[in-house]
């Protein structure tokens, strides 16, 4: 009875954090810091390069590789011209729900493994448990990124991870990745009636578009023939062309906004690469013929890495035996798996609460389901000393 009370009151401090992905997550990092501390954790704070947000990488029992880490992203979405029935940041118990921002959308996970620090402490013998609690996932995964890095360099291998998104306790095994790109043309403007006294931004952002429509056929026919995500293929969207004031101006400006979700990182390279050979071997020569500070600058607005499905998964495996669960499936969504699967993790996920709650007003996660939750994390305490 008592980490499940302990869950309730932990979650209910964690959404009395506003952590915006705006705004510092700090206070509530330093207060999860505190709580595995007082359990006997050994704890990192990581601070990001502005010191204005960080990360937590917690760990109790034996030092060494292996182990299991569980993880999850402290931010949340805005809840600004959203409908709330009652103050978000506040958490509210109506039959058997518990509400505000952040519940389910990770808080709830978050809440239930904090909880479960002092069994945790106790169980962990002869392998350790990691926690690693980030920021800025709701933007690009930025903070996940910092940490993986950080366990990379620092020669930290667990063994399996668990990304306690909102899955209603199932476990899922792979997702689809989301690069997101911004590509700006910068051109020379003049008057329509002389189009070769300019150059045409918008006319070289057309034929970017063009190789990313090919691109996009492409990666049709590179499908794994195994692969269960609907579509089976890497998907390429154009989301804008801006460029242009006026029907008599030569455009000196133009951007392209796009994005990819590849089912295999490899999908990712081939066309980053296509795309860079474009630029570099055909548009801009012929842009600076014309004008020689002609620029084509592509920014990252965020790649979130996949998570494939693998043949052979220690994580699937681990949490398919906690469950009882028979399967697993793919969702649509991204999470940070993919960047933990990275360093050689065997990862899935799986949580309390449903993405269908999940950066809408009135967010919420059920009593039942962070029971479900702390009943897979107790299985977990039982295996840290086998």
């Amino acid at each position: 009875m008592q980490p499940f009370q302990d869950t309730i009151g932990l979650l209910g401090d964690l959404i009395g954090f506003p952590t915006v992905s705006s705004e510092s997550n700090y206070d509530l990092i330093a207060y999860l810091a505190n709580r595995l501390e007082q359990a006997g954790a050994r704890v990192d704070v990581q601070m990001d390069e502005w010191g204005h947000k960080a990360n937590l990488f917690a760990t109790l029992g034996p030092e060494g590789d292996g182990g299991i880490v569980l993880s999850g992203h402290s931010d949340v979405v805005p809840v600004a011209d959203q409908d709330w029935s009652s103050d978000p940041f506040e958490m509210i118990e109506h039959e058997g729900k518990l509400f505000g921002r952040g519940a389910c959308d990770m808080k709830g996970f978050i809440a239930a493994a904090v909880a479960m620090a002092p069994r945790f402490a106790e169980a962990a013998t002869t392998r350790p448990i990691h926690f690693a609690f980030t920021y800025d996932e709701e933007v690009g995964c930025l903070g996940a990124q910092h940490l993986t890095e950080r366990l990379r360099q620092q020669g930290i291998r667990p063994e399996i991870c668990i990304i306690g998104e909102p899955t209603e306790m199932r476990i899922i095994e792979g997702h689809k990745g989301c690069y997101e790109y911004t590509t700006r043309f910068s051109g020379l403007e003049g008057h329509g009636s002389a189009p070769d006294n300019g150059l045409n931004a918008v006319e070289y952002a057309v034929r970017y578009v063009q190789r990313l429509l090919e691109l996009r056929e492409s990666l049709k026919a590179r499908a794994p023939a195994t692969s269960r995500f609907d579509p089976p293929w890497s998907t390429i969207n154009v989301g804008a062309l801006l460029g242009g004031v006026a029907h008599n101006v030569i455009p000196g400006k133009a951007e392209v906004q796009w994005e990819m979700r590849p089912v295999q990182n490899s999908d990712a390279e081939f066309v980053k690469s296509d795309l860079a050979r474009l630029v570099e071997a055909e548009l801009l020569p012929k842009m600076r013929e014309r004008w020689p500070e002609a620029e084509v600058i592509t920014e990252v607005i965020g790649e979130v890495a996949g998570l494939e499905p693998m043949d052979q998964n220690a994580a699937r495996k681990l949490v398919s035996e906690l469950t009882g669960a028979n399967g697993a499936d793919l969702v649509a969504f991204g999470t940070e798996a993919g960047l933990f699967q990275s360093l050689g993790i065997s990862t899935v996920v799986c949580g309390p609460g449903s993405i269908a709650q999940a950066h809408k007003p009135d967010e919420f996660v059920s009593l039942d389901q962070l029971q479900s939750c702390l009943d897979m994390l107790d299985g977990l305490a039982g295996r840290l000393a086998a």
